[in-house]
């Protein structure tokens, strides 16, 4: 018997050759097989009823459709739901489906665990398992988007891992997603979210689909990002700030920063006049994010820091916001419905 074939790892023009030189079929095969599961979010071959019973029957032994298998979900008040899915190795990953009104976005992981250790974040205390691969990636949006019973309108890498420490993978889910063929997703709707890893940055900017970046800055010096976010050791915040000139000067985009308000650690008011002198020349939009708990070491900043510190932001002329709390009551933070889960 032939090695199965895993669908969600497939391209369209994987899907054609497969189709034709694999199977002996037409190629239009390719896009009714697509078409039910990225459209009909049907990953059961028998109920994929315009093909034929005997190719049906082929196919089962031919072709595997392994979206994530749910272990919890959870729903806040504010409709924030939050998913831990198991992998087909035992590995388990997080998902987040937050909802605005008319418009949906799923926050999606790239790695089981992360290796970054930010020191606030849930994620890191769990460690570093493996990074997922592309279907793994593109499974986790078309299993919320089954269980929801609707498209999601926006995909952003901002879950569990670092998506440039797996850019490989994270590509192909991209271009799988972007496919007309396929999910047909907007590249203006995927944004990918990191801490600052220099070379996917550079990678992003030769990248074809162009997607949205948001750099995680959390910190406007060296000294206070190093003790937050180790990966500054690395890739200084020096260094990330000329690549993101660089990217801004190849792709002329805006850059999306998120900075998470904690309390007397980077609210202070004078570390916003750092900010607003360090992104001087780049055009960027900064969310400002309450921190959402994980920590007892850490604490949320008070909305009357968070105000002041926008209102120097904006006078200085960074345009910013601060972000509304979601997912608060359900632990939404990545990495804490994981870590409980498993007892750490």
């Amino acid at each position: 018997m032939n090695d199965p074939v895993y669908a969600l790892e497939l391209s369209y023009e994987e899907w054609g050759e497969i189709c034709t030189k694999k199977w002996g079929l037409p190629k239009y095969r390719a896009d009714q097989i697509c078409q039910w599961i990225y459209d009909k979010k049907v990953f059961n071959i028998h109920e994929m009823t315009n093909l034929s019973k005997d190719l049906r029957e082929k196919l089962v032994y031919e072709l595997m459709i392994l979206p994530p298998i749910p272990v919890t979900e959870e729903t806040s008040s504010d409709g924030t739901k939050k998913f831990l899915w198991q992998l087909y190795d035992g590995e388990r990953i997080e998902s987040v489906l937050l909802s605005h009104g008319s418009h949906t976005t799923a926050c999606i992981s790239s790695q089981a665990g992360c290796p970054l250790a930010c020191s606030f974040c849930a994620t890191g205390e769990s460690g570093f398992r493996r990074d997922l691969s592309a279907g793994e990636i593109v499974g986790q949006l078309l299993a919320m988007e089954k269980r929801a019973g609707q498209n999601i309108n926006n995909v952003v890498f901002m879950g569990m891992g670092e998506p440039f420490l797996n850019t490989r993978a994270v590509f192909r889910a991209i271009t799988i997603m972007n496919s007309p063929k396929m999910r047909n997703m907007g590249a203006r709707h995927i944004t990918i979210s990191t801490s600052g890893i220099v070379p996917g940055i550079l990678d992003l900017a030769e990248f074809p689909i162009p997607v949205r970046l948001s750099v995680s800055l959390h910190a406007p010096n060296e000294a206070l990002r190093s003790k937050l976010m180790p990966v500054n050791r690395k890739y200084s915040l020096g260094s990330l700030v000329d690549t993101m000139k660089k990217y801004q000067q190849k792709t002329g985009e805006r850059i999306t920063l998120e900075y998470i308000m904690i309390q007397k650690v980077n609210d202070e008011p004078e570390l916003a006049y750092e900010m607003a002198a360090l992104l001087s020349g780049i055009g960027v939009y900064v969310n400002l994010i309450p921190y959402n708990p994980v920590k007892d070491t850490y604490k949320r900043s008070t909305p009357e820091r968070i105000r002041a510190f926008s209102a120097i932001l904006s006078q200085l002329g960074i345009e910013n916001e601060i972000r509304k709390e979601k997912g608060t009551d359900i632990n939404a933070a990545c990495g804490q419905l994981r870590r409980r889960d498993s007892g750490n």
